[in-house]
């Protein structure tokens, strides 16, 4: 089966035109996933070869962005000397070893070292990309003090870069809470403009950011213009029409809602309030926000993975798990996005994925006035 997202257009996530193709610098994508990094920045640059493992996540990309440039194989076997000469070298590599929900088995760990292998293959291509893009969550820069992001960090200035590195939440252009460590790297031979650097710490910057960025070599304090306030709400995203869990496993479901969550959502006006199933003092319950703003989307791997929504209905309540259409508007997919497979595989996808808006903003603002600076 291969599902269309088709919804209301979402003004937050569109992208404005750019150069035409011909004009447009070249791009790898490493560790692509389905796609989501390529749907934004291809306005912007030319995709020149992408590559990922997961044969599910391959079936989307190609669906949406075509086969003849996708590599389906790990990334330890690809051989840089192989690949065509980019401007952007881009990675969104491996984040169990690194979340700090996981057991944080650290950035040497077997999936998220994997980035070792990035830069192995880049170093292995004849001529060095001028700007490196390296995605992942913020356990990249909390935890130890930024023990885990400085390996990264020296890493990247050993091979001739000067890199900065700062957080994007996806809550700015749409309602899902997702914030992401994004690592830029500029070749030492391209000087970027003065106009893309700050003299210390801006609107980028986290507390992780700054204490991790102390006594590092050849740190760069990037700076964007902070984006309008966001105007899409969840409940402005959800599909109203979707059926719920029948009223006996809704019912259980509900029951599992603290009762001061409760007491808030029926004092809140919302009428849609989203939730993750969580342990609490050995129970399960299910804790919702009170925001009109989802969870961070997940990968389905677990019950607890799978993020509910409790919805009033005719004066009741009701609750159902998010569908895959509003998974995909939620990472800002375009309505035309296609999902191949079943309701996890589309799930998966969209939450393994890179916000469409948040990247397609750092191409905008950043990365294509570097990539004319190089």
């Amino acid at each position: 089966m291969v599902m269309t997202i088709r919804h209301r257009k979402v003004e937050s996530s569109d992208v404005p035109p750019a150069a035409t193709a011909l004009a447009k610098p070249g791009f790898l994508e490493f560790f692509a996933g389905s796609g989501l990094v390529s749907q934004a920045l291809s306005p912007y640059f030319s995709l020149l070869w992408a590559n990922d493992i997961c044969p599910k996540k391959a079936d989307v990309f190609r669906v949406n962005h075509g086969a003849e440039k996708f590599h389906l194989g790990s990334v330890t076997r690809v051989d840089g000397r192989e690949l065509p000469v980019a401007a952007l070298s881009w990675a969104s590599f491996p984040c169990q070893d690194l979340s700090l929900a996981g057991k944080s088995a650290g950035i040497q760990a077997s999936r998220s070292g994997l980035v070792w292998e990035w830069l192995r293959v880049m170093d292995e291509i004849p001529e060095a990309a001028p700007i490196l893009v390296a995605e992942n969550v913020v356990g990249l820069m909390a935890w130890d003090g930024g023990s885990q992001y400085r390996q990264l960090h020296e890493a990247m200035t050993e091979r001739g870069y000067r890199v900065g590195a700062f957080v994007l939440d996806a809550v700015r252009w749409l309602p899902q809470s997702r914030p992401r460590v994004f690592v830029v790297g500029v070749h030492k031979t391209a000087a970027p403009p003065t106009e893309l650097l700050d003299d210390g710490p801006n609107w980028l910057h986290s507390k992780a950011v700054i204490k991790a960025a102390q006594r590092l070599d050849d740190w760069l304090w990037w700076k964007m213009p902070e984006p309008a306030p966001r105007r899409l709400s969840l409940s402005g995203v959800i599909d109203w029409k979707a059926p719920c869990l029948d009223e006996a496993i809704s019912k259980k479901t509900l029951a599992l809602i603290p009762a001061e969550h409760m007491r808030r959502l029926q004092e809140s006006g919302l009428k849609v309030a989203p939730g993750y199933k969580r342990i609490r003092s050995g129970r399960q319950v299910l804790e919702l926000r009170f925001d009109d703003v989802a969870g961070c989307l997940r990968t389905p791997q677990g019950g607890s993975s799978r993020q509910y929504l409790v919805i009033r209905r005719r004066g009741n309540w009701r609750a159902r798990l998010l569908t895959v259409k509003e998974t995909a508007r939620l990472m800002g997919a375009p309505e035309t996005y296609r999902l191949p497979g079943k309701y996890n595989d589309g799930y998966k996808a969209m939450g393994d994925a890179v916000a469409v808006p948040a990247v397609a903003y750092l191409a905008e603002h950043l990365l294509t006035k570097l990539a004319t600076a190089s």
